[in-house]
């Protein structure tokens, strides 16, 4: 069983970088045949650590800071206007909890997101087994929140993992036509409420990249925490 002091890192060769187009980026992987705790996981997280499929990773470059992880301390936050009335318009939907798997259902409203929110991303084509590796791999305790509405018609799924000190909120894909729902904000609402809930502490939202257009909607979640120079700092 491994720990901090002896588990082992791997760094990637420099490869383009997903979030500032021009820029070359190195990522950081926690060695993939470490066993790797729940409780190990959650000190990771405290780290500035992600996960993707089975993989644990953070950014890693030589000459840039700019990946900056954030996470909402759930007791301080308070929602703007604008969140109460998207929390509001959503009343009508149901959530429920399920364990992570590929289905039809699921795979379908994946691709569509995929296809129209992010053709121009490194995520497009979507496939059946990019799903599974991304989403549905890893030994880590994580769930699927089902967002359905009175028709028990699917409109989004919420990919959560859950950690100790709270849930790191890894995923959202929604339906593109329900724009007036604002699902992506919703999701990150509704998972802000369940740590809450469940009497923890944060919502672990990733990295947030100041000159990223597609990042900068976590800023709105306040106070935020995040991680400079490997101390959470709230701002």
């Amino acid at each position: 069983m491994s720990d901090l002091q002896t588990l082992r890192f791997y760094a990637t060769p420099p490869h383009d970088c997903s979030y500032l187009s021009g820029r070359k980026a190195k990522t950081l992987f926690v060695d993939p045949q470490a066993e790797v705790t729940a409780a190990l996981y959650s000190q990771l997280s405290d780290l500035g650590f992600r996960r993707s499929g089975s993989h644990i990773y953070r950014p890693h470059c030589d000459q840039c800071n700019a990946c900056v992880s954030v996470r909402v301390p759930v007791r301080a936050f308070r929602p703007s206007k604008t969140q109460r009335r998207i929390w509001r318009r959503n009343d009508d939907l149901r959530v429920e909890q399920v364990a992570p798997q590929l289905t039809i259902e699921y795979y379908r409203l994946y691709e569509r997101y995929i296809s129209e929110r992010h053709a121009d991303g490194d995520m497009y084509p979507p496939s059946p087994s990019q799903f599974m590796s991304f989403l549905v791999e890893g030994r880590q305790p994580s769930c699927f929140y089902e967002f359905r509405d009175g028709d028990d018609r699917l409109v989004a799924v919420a990919v959560t993992d859950q950690i100790e000190q709270g849930l790191s909120a890894l995923y959202t894909f929604y339906d593109p036509n329900e724009e007036r729902r604002s699902l992506g904000t919703y999701a990150i609402l509704r998972q802000i409420d369940e740590v809450r809930r469940n009497g923890l502490d944060y919502l672990y939202l990733g990295y947030w990249v100041r000159d990223c257009r597609k990042m900068r909607y976590k800023t709105a979640y306040r106070p935020l925490d995040m991680l400079i120079a490997d101390q959470w700092m709230r701002v």
